[in-house]
C-alpha cells in the first residue's frame, strides 16, 4: 500500500517509501542507510547534520517569501544603464515564462525532440541579425557585460597582428560592462585602455579592438561611422554594444561598419529581476561566424530532406574543444531569448518601431521641458536617455524625484540621467520635471527630427513569422504549436547524465513573477531592495552550510562563470602571496570540457591527468605531473563524484597531494546532487567550488538557460570573490577580482526558486533527496546491467547518482551505435541520456530523486526492449542498415505514407511497447543530417518555401 504524500519532500521525491523498499530489494539492500554506507566512502562523510531551518510547508514558504518580498520597494525606475522598464505581453508571460513545457526543457542537443524551441531561438537570432545589420547572431549570451568580454576575446583571436596591442573602450560604455571586460582581460593578459572616443581614436601604438556604446551610457547618439572607419584603417575589430529597441530607429552597427555587435534583449519583454536573468546577444560579420562563442541554431534537413533545425558548428564549443574552445559558455539564456524573440513576433516591426518612437518622444518632451525651465541638456541628440546638468544639485534632484516615486540616476554631483522606456507615461515626465523644480506638464516634443541623418532606412523583420500572429489567439496557438513539438519534463523523464533534470516545483516557480521580485532595477537605491538582500544573504548562508565553505557569492550567472570566478579567486590568492608564476591547472581526462575552457580563460595552462581503467584519477600520473609542475602548480580541477558517476576513494589523497605542492583544489559542484547532507566539499579538502542552482537546487534549465553558478570558497579565498563597481555590498570591494557578471548579484530574479526548494525540503528532506538520487541510479544500473554493461562502478559494484551504459561492444558486433539507441528512445517517448560523454560510444544516465518508480521502470523497459531489437539485428532478423534503430525516430508522416519499403512493420516502428498506445509522442522530424547543416550554414529564419516538398 502506498504511503500518502504529506510533506513537500514527499512530493519532490518521486518514489513512495514502499517503492523505495522495492528498489532496495532489487539491488540487495534492506534499507537506505546500508546502501549509502556501501556507496559513499567513509572518508568523505560529514560528521554533522545540516544546520538549516526546519522544513516549511508550501503555504508557509510562500507566506515567508511574501514577507521578504514586501521589504522590496517597487518604484518607477528611470535609471537606464542597460536595464529598462518593459511590458511582458500576458500571452508570453503565461505561456512561456510560467509554462513548464518551456521552462523544464533541456539544451537542444537532441534536435529531433527540440524543434519548437529551436524555431523560437531562430526567431531570436533573426531579430538580432536584422536589427544589428549583421548576418549571423548566436542563440543568446549571458548578459551584455559578458557578451562584450567575449567579443573582446573574439577580436583578439581573429587579430592578424603579431603584437595585437590593447583593447580600446570608449568612456561612454556602460560602467559595469567596462569592469566585466577588465576582469576578463586581466586574466588573459590583455591590456585595456578606456578613453573618450567622441572625437576619434587617440594617437597610440596599435589596438586590436575597439568597443563603442550605441547609444552611449550617458544617452548620446553619435554617428559612429567615422571612428569605426578610423579603427578599421588601423586593423582593429570594432565591437558595438547596441540597444535593440534603439536600432528600430537608428542605422544598425553592421551598416556603420562594425564587425561585432553585442548587447541585451532585456527590454524586449523581460522584467528587471534585480539584474537578471536576461538574454545577452552577439552578432558578427561574415567571415568570423565560426569563431562565435555560445550556441548557434542553424537550418539543416532530416532523413526525408525536409527542413529541420539543430545546433550548428558545435565543434567550436567547450565540450569538444576544451581549452581551445571559443568560450567556456555552456548554459546561456534560452528561456529569456525565447521571450525576447516572441516579444518581436507579438509586436512585429511596426509595433516595435511604434514603441521606440513613443519612448523617444517622451525623452524629447522631457528634454524640452527641462530646457524651458533653465536646465542644461548635455547631449543634443539622444534616443531615450536625457543627461541633465545641475551644478551641485544632483543629489537634491534625485531625492525630489524619489519623493515622487521615481528613481533617477545620480551620475555625479552635477549631472542626473533620466531614461525613458516602454512603461514611461506623460505623468512620469511631469513628476520628473517637478523634481527639477519645473512646474506644469511637459509640452509636446518640438517639431523636427532629432535623429535626422542617423535614422535607418533598411527594413527588418520581414519574415512572415513577424507578421502572422497579431491576435492573441494566433499567438497563443503558435506558442502551443511549438511547445507540442518538444519533449520537456512536463511530458517525460529526461535521464541526462551530469545534468540533474529534477522536479522544478510550481511553488518554487511562483514568486519569480511577483512585482516585488520582478520589477526591481539592479541599481535602484539599495534600501529599496532590502527583501532581496535578505533572501540573498539567507541563500548564500544556506549554501555555505551545505557545502562547508566559509562564503558563497551568487553573482556568477552560469556554471561556467562560477568556474571562472573560482579560478580567478585562486589566481588572486597566489598573486597576493607573490606567486603569480603559479599558472598550471591539472585537469583529469574525464572532466567536462568547460573545466579546461575556464582554466584557459583564467590565464592558466592546462595539464591533463590520466584516468585509470576504473575511471578514477590515476594517482601515479597525478604525482608525476605534480613533480613535473609543482613549482608552478596553481590548482587541480576535479568533479566529485567523478564525471564517470562514481565516488572516488582517493579524493582526500588527491587534495592533500595538491596542497602539499602549494596548489589549490577546485571541486566542480556539477554532481552535488549526490552529496547534499552526506558530505561537504569544504570538509574533504576542497578550497573552492561552483554550484549549479539549475541542477541540484531546482532552477529549471529553460531549454538551455537560465542558470546560476554560485561560487563557494574557503576562508583564505574570501577576499578574492567577485565584486562590483556599482554595488560595494556585492563583494569585497578592495580585494575582489572584479565583476564576473554585469549585474551585482547575477540572475537574482530566479534565486527565490532555490531559496524555496531549500526552505521546503529542510535538512532532512535535502539528505533524503540525495539518498533517493543514489538509490534511483543504482536501481536503474541494476535493471540495465544484464542488457548493457555498466562501464564504471565504485565499491561493491555501486554507482553514485548516475551510471554509464557502455554500447561499444554492441556497436562493434551489430553496427548499432549509442546515437541509434538515443534516437530510438524518441519513438518510446523519451529524451535520450547524455550521448558519448564522458566516454564515446556510451550513454550516461541520471534518473534523479524526482522520478517515481513507474517512470523509472518505463525507461528501463524501453531500454531493455531496444536491446531486444538490437539482438534482432545481431541474429539477422533485422537488416543491419534498414531497421527500427537506424531509421529512428519515426514521424507520423513517415508511417502514414502510401509507400512503406522497410523490412519491418509500421506497428513495430511506432508502438514497440503496448503502453505507447495510451500516450504517444510524435517527433516532428526524422533524424537530422548534422553535417549538412554545418556545410550549408543558415542561422536565420528560412523562407516559407524552404518547407515545401
Amino acid at each position: 500500500m502506498t504511503t500518502a504524500h504529506t510533506t513537500f519532500a514527499d512530493r519532490h521525491i518521486g518514489p513512495s517509501p514502499d517503492d523505495h523498499a522495492r528498489m532496495l530489494e532489487r539491488i540487495g539492500y534492506s534499507d537506505i542507510d546500508a546502501l549509502v554506507a556501501d556507496a559513499v566512502p567513509a572518508a568523505i562523510r560529514t560528521g554533522r547534520p545540516l544546520a538549516l531551518p526546519a522544513a516549511l510547508d508550501e503555504s508557509a514558504a510562500l507566506a515567508r517569501l511574501r514577507e521578504i518580498a514586501s521589504r522590496n520597494t517597487v518604484l518607477t525606475s528611470m535609471i537606464g544603464l542597460g536595464y529598462h522598464g518593459t511590458i511582458t505581453p500576458g500571452v508570453i508571460l503565461r505561456n512561456v515564462l510560467e509554462n513548464p513545457g518551456w521552462y523544464t526543457a533541456y539544451t537542444p542537443y537532441q534536435p529531433e525532440i527540440s524543434q519548437g524551441r529551436l524555431e523560437a531561438l531562430l526567431n531570436f537570432q533573426t531579430v538580432v541579425a536584422d536589427l544589428t545589420g549583421l548576418p549571423v547572431a548566436n542563440a543568446s549570451m549571458l548578459d551584455e557585460g559578458t557578451a562584450a568580454a567575449e567579443a573582446m576575446a573574439l577580436a583578439h583571436r581573429v587579430s592578424k597582428a603579431k603584437e595585437p596591442g590593447a583593447f580600446l573602450i570608449d568612456a561612454d560604455v556602460l560602467p559595469q560592462t567596462i569592469e566585466v571586460v577588465r576582469t576578463r582581460a586581466a586574466a588573459l593578459g590583455i591590456a585595456v585602455e578606456v578613453a573618450d572616443l567622441s572625437e576619434g581614436l587617440p594617437e597610440r601604438d596599435g589596438c586590436f579592438g575597439v568597443l563603442l556604446q550605441y547609444p552611449g551610457a550617458g544617452g548620446a547618439v553619435r554617428d559612429l561611422a567615422p571612428v569605426i572607419a578610423q579603427a578599421k584603417e588601423r586593423g582593429a575589430q570594432v565591437v558595438v554594444a547596441a540597444d535593440l529597441l534603439a536600432l528600430t530607429l537608428l542605422r544598425p552597427p553592421g551598416e556603420l561598419g562594425a564587425d561585432i555587435a553585442v548587447g541585451s534583449s532585456q527590454r524586449f519583454g523581460v522584467p528587471y529581476g534585480f539584474g537578471g536573468p536576461h538574454a545577452g546577444y552577439m552578432a558578427v560579420r561574415e567571415g568570423i561566424q565560426r569563431q562565435l562563442p555560445g550556441r548557434l541554431v542553424g537550418v539543416s534537413v532530416d532523413a526525408d530532406g525536409r527542413q529541420a533545425y539543430r545546433l550548428a558548428l558545435q565543434t567550436r564549443e567547450q565540450h569538444i574543444r576544451r581549452e581551445k574552445a571559443t568560450s567556456n559558455i555552456c548554459t546561456a539564456q534560452v528561456l529569456l531569448a525565447v521571450m525576447a524573440g516572441m516579444y518581436a513576433v507579438y509586436h512585429g516591426p511596426e509595433g516595435l518601431r511604434a514603441i521606440a518612437e513613443r519612448v523617444h518622444g517622451h525623452a524629447r518632451t522631457l528634454a524640452e521641458g527641462l530646457r524651458s525651465g533653465g536646465v542644461q541638456i548635455v547631449h543634443d541628440v539622444f534616443f531615450d536617455t536625457v543627461l541633465a546638468r545641475v551644478p551641485g544639485r544632483a543629489a537634491e534632484v534625485v531625492g525630489a524625484a524619489l519623493e515622487r516615486g521615481i528613481n533617477l540616476r545620480p551620475v555625479d554631483a552635477d549631472h542626473v540621467g533620466i531614461a525613458c522606456d516602454e512603461t514611461t507615461t506623460a505623468e512620469h515626465v511631469t513628476r520628473v520635471l517637478e523634481a527639477f523644480g519645473i512646474e506644469g506638464p511637459g509640452g509636446p516634443a518640438p517639431a523636427g527630427d532629432l535623429l535626422e541623418g542617423l535614422r535607418r532606412d533598411s527594413v527588418y523583420l520581414t519574415h512572415p513569422v513577424f507578421h502572422a500572429h497579431r491576435s492573441e489567439t494566433a499567438m497563443l496557438r503558435y506558442l502551443r504549436r511549438l511547445q507540442d513539438k518538444d519533449l520537456a519534463l512536463d511530458r517525460t523523464m529526461i535521464p541526462l547524465g551530469s545534468c540533474t533534470m529534477k522536479l522544478n516545483a510550481t511553488t518554487e516557480m511562483e514568486p519569480i513573477t511577483w512585482p516585488e521580485f520582478a520589477n526591481i532595477h539592479p541599481f535602484a537605491p539599495i534600501d529599496q531592495a532590502r527583501g532581496y538582500l535578505e533572501l540573498i544573504g539567507e541563500l548564500e548562508g544556506w549554501l555555505a552550510e551545505i557545502t562547508g565553505y566559509a562564503k558563497v557569492s551568487v553573482q556568477p550567472n552560469a556554471g561556467s562563470q562560477g568556474e571562472l570566478a573560482g579560478l580567478l579567486a585562486i589566481r588572486g590568492y597566489h598573486a597576493s602571496r607573490g606567486e603569480e608564476h603559479r599558472n598550471v591547472c591539472l585537469i583529469p581526462s574525464s572532466a567536462h570540457g568547460t573545466n579546461a575552457a575556464s582554466a584557459a580563460m583564467a590565464g592558466m595552462r592546462v595539464v591533463v591527468v590520466k584516468c585509470d581503467s576504473g575511471g578514477n584519477i590515476d594517482l601515479d600520473d597525478l604525482h608525476a605531473k605534480i613533480a613535473q609542475h609543482g613549482a608552478n602548480l596553481a590548482a587541480i580541477m576535479v568533479t566529485y563524484p567523478s564525471t564517470h558517476g562514481v565516488f572516488e576513494e582517493t579524493i582526500v589523497e588527491v587534495c592533500k597531494a595538491v596542497h602539499d605542492a602549494g596548489g589549490q583544489v577546485y571541486v566542480d559542484g556539477a554532481n552535488l546532487n549526490a552529496l547534499v547532507g552526506l558530505a561537504r566539499l569544504g570538509e574533504i579538502g576542497s578550497d573552492v567550488s561552483h554550484l549549479n542552482l539549475h541542477k541540484t537546487f531546482c532552477i529549471p534549465h529553460g531549454g538551455g538557460g537560465p542558470g546560476v553558478g554560485p561560487v563557494g570558497v574557503a576562508e583564505h579565498l574570501v577576499p578574492f570573490l567577485p565584486s562590483h563597481p556599482l554595488r560595494p555590498e556585492a563583494g569585497p570591494a578592495d580585494t575582489g577580482v572584479g565583476p564576473i557578471s554585469a549585474a551585482p548579484w547575477g540572475s537574482a530574479g530566479i534565486l527565490p526558486i532555490s531559496w524555496a526548494y531549500i526552505a521546503m525540503m529542510g535538512p532532512d528532506g535535502l539528505r533524503e533527496a540525495t539518498e533517493g538520487a543514489i538509490l534511483a541510479a543504482n536501481y536503474v544500473a541494476r535493471r540495465l546491467a544484464p542488457h548493457y554493461p555498466i562501464l564504471y562502478t565504485g565499491r561493491n559494484g555501486l554507482v553514485a547518482h548516475e551510471c554509464i551504459a557502455d554500447l561499444r561492444k554492441i556497436t562493434k558486433e551489430t553496427g548499432i551505435t549509442a546515437e541509434d539507441v538515443a534516437k530510438r528512445l524518441i519513438d518510446y517517448g523519451f529524451h535520450a541520456p547524455t550521448l558519448s560523454f564522458p566516454v564515446a560510444g556510451t550513454l550516461m544516465i541520471e534518473p534523479t530523486e524526482s522520478e517515481d518508480l513507474a517512470e523509472l521502470d518505463r525507461f528501463c523497459d524501453a531500454m531493455i526492449q531496444i536491446r531486444r531489437e538490437i539482438a534482432r539485428v545481431a541474429d539477422g532478423t533485422y537488416d543491419r542498415a534498414d531497421n527500427p534503430l537506424k531509421n529512428a525516430p519515426h514521424t507520423a508522416e513517415h508511417l502514414a505514407a502510401d509507400s512503406w519499403k522497410h523490412p519491418y512493420g509500421r506497428e513495430e516502428a511506432a508502438y514497440p511497447l503496448p503502453s505507447l498506445r495510451e500516450a504517444k509522442y510524435w517527433p516532428p522530424v526524422r533524424r537530422i543530417d548534422q553535417a549538412y547543416g554545418d556545410r550549408n550554414l543558415v542561422c536565420a529564419c528560412p523562407p516559407p518555401e524552404a518547407f515545401e516538398d
